[in-house]
């Protein structure tokens, strides 16, 4: 796989200042290509790819939830675990403006406002993960650990297979 350098995202500034060790993984972004474009590009199983997801709560406080590129989250069972009433996705444009990234390139990493972040549990399990690096068309390869010591996640169970 071969890697370029991307310029400093306020995700990668964020993965730098802990110490974090990460792999550089750019690809041509495609429109509502998904995880499952990045994966063909980068010769990934999907699986592997994670995906940031910004959604909200009935009170419309935000959240995140990291899931396998290939599965989609079952909202009402995340609302359960998370003794929430409901948990719906967000604008495009209420995502960014939580977040400070452009939707199709938002990270976990570097976000403009703390916000809880929930992870599918099975994706603890990975190897390595590659995850958004905080810019369209740049993926970052790290050890899942990195989920919970950097962003407190909290493991959850609410994947559906897509």
């Amino acid at each position: 796989m071969a890697t370029r350098h991307v310029s400093e995202t306020p995700a990668t500034a964020m993965l730098r200042a802990r110490g974090v060790d990460f792999t550089e993984h750019a690809y041509d972004y495609v429109e509502h290509g998904g995880t499952a474009e990045s994966a063909r590009q980068l010769g990934l199983d999907e699986h592997a790819v994670v995906k940031t997801l910004v959604m909200q709560d009935e009170a419309g406080k935000p959240l995140i939830v990291l899931m396998h590129g290939d599965c989609k989250v079952s909202t009402k069972n995340l609302a359960r675990q998370v003794a929430r009433k409901t948990i719906t996705p967000c604008e495009p444009a209420v995502a960014q403006r939580h977040t400070g990234f452009q939707v199709g390139g938002t990270s976990p990493f570097g976000v403009r406002k703390p916000m809880p972040v929930f992870v599918e549990q099975t994706v603890l399990e990975l190897p390595r993960l590659y995850i958004n690096g905080g810019r369209r068309g740049y993926l970052v390869g790290i050890a899942p650990q990195v989920l919970i010591d950097l962003l407190q996640a909290t493991a959850v169970n609410c994947a559906l297979l897509e």
